[in-house]
């Protein structure tokens, strides 16, 4: 299956960065149709990809064929199990805004090895003057990045308007998984790092 270039993809060489400098057992949730996936099983140990959307996974399945790192389930992340399994690494890329982002944020935080990380690349709400001021800047660049790349924007998977802004997601990181890092970014997303510490 062919590659792309949007504005959720223009964040995997970063996800798939902090992969690898721990390679590990990865969870990617709601991994569409399985470009990060793919992506990310030559740099860790397993990669769990889970999505709600039988459509999306069955294009995950035909992309992942082969990679024996790579396993499926078709679960939401509300409903997603793992038994004992524990995770190094837990990826969300532009779909925590798709659930409650405290109740993803603390169960995130469960599914977590001594020292694993969530990575999210998210949408952000604007809401506020700042929120409006940066999305405007970042226009120019974002215009010609998506003309350099062809950006294929509709790649067949459920989307949703972000609800919360950066200063309400950050509220919430602040209180679930203090220290994160949150940065704004271009292409009209953010980026969260948490590491979890040892006990």
């Amino acid at each position: 299956m062919a590659e792309y270039w949007n504005h959720n993809t223009a964040y995997h060489p970063w996800v798939i960065s902090l992969a690898t400098r721990n390679p590990g057992d990865v969870l990617d949730v709601g991994c569409g149709d399985g470009l990060l996936a793919g992506r990310l099983a030559p740099v860790s140990r397993s990669v769990m990809g889970i999505d709600p959307d039988p459509a999306a996974l069955g294009r995950t399945h035909d992309r992942t064929a082969g990679l024996d790192r790579v396993r499926l389930g078709h679960t939401s992340f509300d409903d997603f199990d793992p038994g004992d399994a524990r995770f190094d690494l837990i990826t969300f890329v532009a779909t925590i805004h798709h659930m409650d982002l405290t109740s993803a944020l603390l169960k995130a935080r469960t599914l977590l090895r001594p020292s694993g990380q969530i990575a999210i690349v998210g949408l952000s709400a604007n809401k506020t003057v700042r929120d409006w001021l940066w999305s405007a800047l970042c226009l120019p660049a974002v215009r010609i990045a998506s003309a350099v790349h062809r950006e294929t924007r509709d790649v067949g998977v459920v989307v949703a308007d972000p609800r919360e802004n950066l200063d309400e997601i950050r509220a919430v990181a602040d209180t679930v998984i203090p220290g994160a890092e949150v940065r704004r970014a271009l292409y009209y997303r953010y980026l969260l790092r948490w590491q979890r510490t040892v006990g």
